[in-house]
């Protein structure tokens, strides 16, 4: 009996170490898509109520604008893809542990 009540008490520690690794995949994920949505959001719009050549100028003012943007967003989101790989993998070895010892649990009982 000793043996099933150590095995539910890591398989609650278990679950607890999954919950905080899935919120944090979670929260960099949603940072990750953040960047994703501010680099779309970057594309510029026709100036259809401006004529030609005060249309090609301001295009080129926003593109020369949006390039530095892009620079920075795309720093960050190379940040943010490595640090979401990482809560990945710890999330799947969390997952994996958790899932071992359900089934340690289940032959047990």
């Amino acid at each position: 009996m000793k043996r099933a009540a150590e095995i539910d008490r890591l398989e609650g520690l278990a679950r607890l170490v999954l919950d905080l690794r899935l919120a944090d995949l979670s929260r960099v994920a949603r940072q990750r898509q953040e960047c994703l949505d501010r680099l779309a959001a970057l594309e510029p719009a026709a100036a259809e109520d401006l004529d030609p050549v005060s249309a090609a100028r301001a295009l080129l003012l926003y593109q020369a604008w949006a390039d530095g943007r892009r620079a920075e967003i795309n720093g960050t989101l190379a940040r943010l893809t490595a640090e979401w790989a990482q809560k990945s993998a710890a999330a799947r070895t969390a997952f994996a542990r958790t899932e071992a010892l359900r089934l340690v649990k289940a032959r047990l009982g």
